[in-house]
């Protein structure tokens, strides 16, 4: 590996906590052949705040995805392909990883089945699964002979001794500049939806969702903005479930006397005083499919009508205003990451053999942090140099992260919270000589790059379809890569944001692309212990006019919003198309026209930004 040494995750023992675990499940009170700790909180959040990471608590497992099931003899770790490694650098030996989408390799439920057996008993929160998970397990189980156990009290929250406490930060207002759209029209809009239900409300519970209907933001999670609450919408009031203390006097004033305000810790008490007026009345609640099998419970499963929440596609499809901001927030980043990438290579042909993957990272934060509207970071940056960048997801930690070198790949996916959009973007440099599978790797990837960026497509295609154009050129060298393609960005909200999406899951069909919308095209490839290659860029769905209109159904495609040059001297040359070479020419004479101004004239930013978008 030519003399670095990928980084050391830290693995912690988990066999104490193990144990506590089994005492308790093994006690009278729950007699539990199996309980399941899923990744989620209560919200059904990919990211969580510290006191909600039970998954990584009992497992020692850090990543974002996955799930671990613990029985009185075995414990298991499932999780997909982008943490694979990671996964099994961190996981002590009380652990088996379970590598999801592998042949033969069960998913959790599946191995929950097997290993509850007949009369066994699996345990599970029920703030912490879904209404329809839950009922699909509780049916597979009773097919079995066994049965699903809603467990009140979280086993993992009784063993952890020092569990964080759930965060109080103060909630402010997103002003209209930035929204574009004001809380009653948004309110306005959902009621007009449920009317076409024939339903008298809705309980929402996904905080981006509650976050974008009242114009609200706040910092609960880490590097999304956003804050724990539950929020009631009927026919004729409005209810947001949240500790007051934590309004800010703008926000208080902004949500004005048509909202009620009431403990976030009311919620499921009001839902079941709620259930016994809508069963005298003969009316029904929406509860979102990513609702919980708790707030169901509290609801009543004869009070509700189950669907997809409406507020998911209005909040996917941006508004002028956040289009707009989408466009100058990634400006501005751009502008950071040029004076970052300037300086990294300035420093590493300077000779400067000390900065590691967690010194640069935080240089970059600094650059970000310099620029208009600023907030914070829109998740961890993967910083990997060499294997590091391997590892799909990796995040770097000062005591064990390597050394940034210049004999090395470098791969960096970053993005930043703004007041007026979420960036991300993932470069791979090489500030040395790259080999020449390196390059031909990074070619290949790139053309799956383009290709998904010149894409035009009729109305009502999902992010399926257009996969396997950003797999084509790889596939060409027997290669490939275990993520999806790409993922939808919120508007000063999460950075990973659906229904849309670009990838071959199952979800990606569920939602066709419309106008407004964003998605990432991101595709990669990862050689284990050697490299990570990955080319990422934002994107708007757009209408596009085309000579002729098929079908009246009209044509769509993409608008890219990320203005940071892709590294020239990864780029084979020959495998590219002419069409391809212009589409890299003219990529890169946008990226100098319009981030060239925000930069001074001269700097070494700026003169590292004109070599960098030079034709090829």
């Amino acid at each position: 590996m030519s003399g670095i040494e990928t980084a050391d995750l830290k693995r912690v023992n988990t066999t104490e906590r193990l144990q506590r675990l089994r005492t308790l499940m093994a006690s009278p009170q729950h007699n539990l052949s199996a309980y399941v700790i899923p990744s989620e909180d209560a919200h059904q959040s990919e990211y969580i705040a510290a006191c909600d990471a039970r998954r990584a608590f009992i497992s020692g497992f850090s990543g974002s995805a996955g799930c671990a099931v613990v029985t009185t003899d075995q414990a298991a770790l499932f999780t997909d392909g982008r943490y694979f490694l990671q996964a099994s650098q961190q996981l002590d030996s009380n652990w088996t990883l379970m590598k999801q989408g592998l042949p033969d390799v069960p998913t959790w439920q599946e191995f929950v089945i097997k290993v509850a057996g007949k009369n066994g008993r699996v345990g599970m929160d029920p703030t912490l699964i879904t209404a329809p998970e839950a009922r699909t397990l509780q049916a597979q189980l009773a097919q079995e002979g066994a049965s699903f156990v809603q467990v009140k009290e979280n086993l993992v929250d009784a063993v952890w001794d020092e569990r964080p406490a759930r965060p109080e930060n103060p909630v402010f207002e997103l002003p209209l500049r930035y929204s574009g759209r004001t809380m009653a029209d948004k309110i306005s809009d959902l009621r007009a939806e449920l009317a076409k239900s024939r339903t008298t409300g809705v309980i929402l519970s996904a905080l981006d969702e509650i976050a974008w209907l009242f114009n609200l933001r706040g910092s609960d999670i880490q590097f999304n903005p956003v804050f724990f609450a539950y929020a009631l919408v009927t026919e004729k009031e409005v209810i947001l479930f949240i500790n007051d203390q934590r309004l800010t006097a703008d926000a208080r004033e902004h949500l004005g006397n048509d909202v009620q305000l009431k403990p976030y810790s009311a919620v499921f008490e009001h839902m079941s005083t709620l259930a016994v007026d809508l069963a005298s009345a003969g009316k029904k609640l929406m509860l979102t499919n990513r609702a919980s099998a708790a707030l169901e419970e509290a609801i009543g499963k004869d009070n509700i009508v189950e669907a997809r929440s409406p507020i998911m596609m209005a909040k996917a499809v941006k508004n002028d205003t956040e289009l707009e901001g989408m466009r100058q927030s990634h400006l501005r980043d751009a502008a950071a990451l040029c004076e970052y990438f300037a300086w990294l290579e300035n420093e590493l042909a300077s000779g400067n053999t000390s900065l590691n993957e967690v010194d640069v990272a935080d240089k970059l934060e600094s650059l970000r942090a310099q620029q208009a509207d600023f907030k914070g970071l829109s998740f961890d940056t993967i910083s990997g140099s060499g294997p590091n960048g391997a590892i799909i997801h990796y995040k770097p930690e000062r005591d064990t992260c390597a050394i940034v070198s210049r004999e090395h790949m470098y791969l960096c996916d970053s993005g930043g919270q703004y007041m007026d959009g979420t960036t991300d973007v993932t470069r791979t440099f090489h500030f040395g000589t790259p080999t020449e599978h390196e390059k031909r790797c990074f070619t290949r990837v790139l053309q799956g790059h383009i290709a998904i960026d010149r894409a035009v497509f009729p109305s009502g295609t999902t992010g399926f379809a257009l996969d396997i154009l950003a797999r084509s050129p790889l596939w060409q060298e027997g290669l490939d890569y275990r993520h999806g393609t790409g993922h939808g960005v919120g508007s000063f909200l999460n950075v990973h944001e659906g229904p849309q999406g670009i990838g071959y899951r199952p979800y990606c069909q569920e939602a066709p692309l419309l106008p407004g919308m964003t998605v990432t095209n991101e595709p990669g490839y990862y050689e284990d212990g050697a490299f990570g290659i990955r080319i990422e860029n934002v994107l708007l769905v757009r209408k596009v006019d085309t000579p002729n209109d098929f079908g009246g159904k009209g044509y769509l495609g993409f608008e890219n919003v990320t203005m940071v040059p892709i590294h020239k001297k990864l780029i084979a040359i020959e495998l590219l198309s002419p069409v391809e070479r212009q589409w890299v020419d003219d990529f890169h004479r946008r990226c100098f026209e319009r981030v060239g101004p925000r930069l001074e004239k001269g700097s070494l930013a700026y003169q590292w930004l004109e070599r960098e978008t030079s034709p090829l």
